[in-house]
């Protein structure tokens, strides 16, 4: 049987980073996820792409509820 491979950073896996980080930035991520309307694991994630990445999603342009009502 194939093992499945993660492509995102799960729930647990964001909290357990969102664990150690300093609260200023922890309080970053998660007024960021309520402020575009995503999970918080979303916001890691492109955080650390962005940064592995300069090419990948990021948040200048990030306004995923466009045109939603």
């Amino acid at each position: 049987m194939q093992s499945k491979t993660l492509e995102q950073l799960t729930p647990a896996a964001a909290q357990t980073i969102l664990e150690n980080l300093p609260e200023r930035i922890r309080a970053a991520f998660i007024d960021r996820a309520a402020e575009i309307n995503f999970p918080v694991e979303a916001v890691v994630e492109m955080a650390l792409a962005g940064y592995l990445d300069s090419e990948s999603i990021g948040f200048v342009d990030c306004t995923p509820n466009r045109g939603r009502d």
